[in-house]
């Protein structure tokens, strides 16, 4: 489809925009934007496909798609439509968050609470309109709650969720099933499949037996598979038929000295000073790249979780303000402690390691995107969305490949990338605006504006305040 669209071609398209149902009740107090045909103009595009960021651009939106994309003076504004001038800014693909959870653990608030009323409007609210939930404690909460958005009873990310954690027995989070055996984890999968969901999350003790037959009974009902491993490493996983792997270098424990069979190793000491030292270019590690790639296994970048055992962390008012005020004084405390020097710099270089595992599996060929895991400490949902970001291009991405890592790519994982994760005609119009330029600042992806989920436009600014002093709560 051209970018430039006559007045004709976008006639039928218009009409449909008349038909489009009305927000409901609890959407209406958040939106900024619900004009049937809205016009961003004199906008910076970067297009969630790697290429180069486009300055004086028009992006044209009709009830819930972007009918036309192109410079200011090219693209006919049809009489009527919304006008929203937007020199200054920038406007991305709507983030995908490819390792997103809907709880919350803290030593103040309890382990792996649900954030079911505050973590939507906090995603939506950092420009997060897709997730996976990538672990869930509660699975029929996270249906319950997926049908809910989509049916705009509530405002937050269109959810794809994951069943129960496929977990091995052993120490670990209580919430979860520990699996004794193929059967039991085939059983498993072959129950929550039915029910809806549409990816599992191998865990940390899981066996190869175990994930083989819960893999092999997820692509019986068309679900797949990702895994936060351990105990198996990332060849293992990929020659088991896994579908995408979490976390990355430092989550794969086949280069582990002593590593046994089905066991997860745990001594975290020793990681950081194997890891720091591992040759991320040597053949182990290109071996394991090598393999994925070819196998088409994608991986999730989760450098927002990854960076609080591993480094100083800034400090994020935002984060503070949206906790609630025990677990604010707790991370807080968190805060001040990673800030002191730390003589052992082995964490450290082990991580800078794994940034450059992503880079080496990208320039391999292999398809990565991200997610956050808001889980605990700092690392909260939305807002670590934004770190990984800023992260990703620390790591040596450009910024336009940090989007295309956190949108494009994420659609593709997800199978919908011909719906969503680029600025395109045709595409769904979800959409972020940021004040500022990204391309310049990293940290511009932290000032939203408005997100356009489905053509809707959200005040990010009326949902981050709805949660203020939630998280941790509820």
């Amino acid at each position: 489809m051209p970018r430039f669209l006559p007045p004709l071609v976008l006639l039928p398209t218009l009409l449909a925009a008349q038909e489009v149902r009305r927000p409901g009740p609890g959407l209406e107090r958040y939106l900024a934007v619900s004009a049937p045909v809205v016009a961003l103009t004199n906008v910076r595009v970067i297009d969630g496909t790697g290429r180069p960021a486009r300055d004086g651009q028009t992006v044209l939106i009709a009830a819930d798609r972007i009918t036309a994309v192109g410079p200011v003076g090219q693209v006919t504004i049809p009489a009527g439509a919304r006008e929203v001038d937007l020199r200054g800014h920038t406007v991305i693909p709507g983030i995908i968050g490819l390792h997103d959870h809907m709880y919350y653990s803290s030593a103040a608030g309890g382990s792996m609470k649900p954030m079911l009323q505050s973590y939507p409007r906090l995603f939506l609210g950092a420009g997060v309109t897709t997730i996976r939930t990538t672990g869930s404690v509660d699975s029929y909460q996270e249906l319950n709650l997926k049908r809910s958005i989509a049916q705009g009873q509530q405002p937050g990310p269109e959810i794809f969720v994951t069943g129960p954690y496929l977990q091995g027995p052993g120490p670990g989070p209580g919430a979860m099933h520990p699996l004794n055996g193929p059967e039991d984890a085939a059983r498993l999968v072959r129950y929550w499949s039915e029910e809806g969901v549409s990816w599992f999350k191998a865990y940390t003790q899981i066996s190869r037996a175990e994930l083989g037959a819960a893999i092999a009974e997820a692509h019986r009902h068309g679900v797949k598979v990702t895994g936060h491993l351990c105990s198996v490493g990332f060849k293992e996983a990929v020659g088991l038929g896994i579908d995408n792997l979490e976390h990355g270098f430092l989550d794969n424990l086949e280069y582990f000295p002593g590593k046994q069979p089905d066991q997860c190793p745990q001594n975290p000491g020793t990681l950081y000073r194997v890891y720091s030292a591992l040759d991320v270019n040597g053949p182990e590690v290109r071996s394991t790249i090598e393999t994925m790639v070819r196998a088409g296994v994608s991986m999730t970048s989760t450098l927002a979780v990854m960076e609080l055992g591993s480094r100083s962390v800034p400090r994020d008012p935002r984060v503070l303000e949206a906790l609630m005020p025990a677990v604010a004084a707790s991370v807080d405390s968190f805060y001040t402690r990673s800030a002191q020097p730390r003589p052992d710099s082995l964490a450290e270089r082990a991580f800078k390691n794994g940034m450059a595992f992503e880079r080496a599996f990208v320039a391999a060929g292999g398809l990565l995107g991200a997610g956050s895991d808001p889980c605990c400490l700092s690392a909260i949902a939305g807002y670590a969305d934004q770190r990984n970001f800023e992260l990703l291009v620390e790591a040596g991405f450009s910024a336009e490949a940090a989007i295309q890592i956190m949108t494009l790519n994420g659609a593709k994982i997800l199978g919908i990338a011909d719906r969503v994760g680029t600025i395109e005609p045709g595409r769904q119009a979800d959409l972020v605006v940021l004040r500022g330029d990204p391309t310049v600042a990293p940290r511009s992806i932290r000032p939203v504006v408005t997100v356009f989920k489905a053509g809707l436009g959200y005040d990010a600014a009326k949902l981050i305040a709805s949660v203020k002093g939630l998280i941790g709560l509820r």
